[in-house]
């Protein structure tokens, strides 16, 4: 005997081999119909359009020779002052947001007086 699961129920009901093997909303993905036209623009040919249009100059290059300078600075800090602000702002949140963590532990250790 084959079983299912009944949605309106909630339970295992008996069912034929073929609604077992196949229950509801697990059915077979295949389309009957076309898919519709999205858009109905004629197509572009390869000949028609320059190859890589949308790339422009590679700074990849450029950048790694910057990054990989032996100037003795980190790479977090090779941009100059921009950097350095940024890093200096995350270290301050970073070590105010755990000042706070400690505070607010005290203070939820603390017994209450009533």
């Amino acid at each position: 005997m084959y079983y299912k699961f009944s949605g309106f129920t909630q339970k295992l009901v008996g069912a034929w081999a073929s609604d077992a093997y196949n229950p509801q909303g697990l059915r077979p993905v295949v389309s009957r119909e076309a898919p519709p036209i999205i858009f109905a623009t004629p197509p572009k040919f390869p000949s028609a359009t320059p190859a890589y249009d949308y790339a422009g100059k590679n700074h990849v290059p450029e950048l790694q020779r910057f990054f990989q300078k032996p100037d003795g600075l980190p790479v977090h800090l090779k941009r100059g002052l921009p950097d350095q602000m940024l890093y200096r702002t995350t270290m301050a949140l970073t070590l105010g947001g755990t000042l706070y963590c400690l505070v607010a532990l005290y203070m939820a250790a603390q017994p209450r007086n009533k």
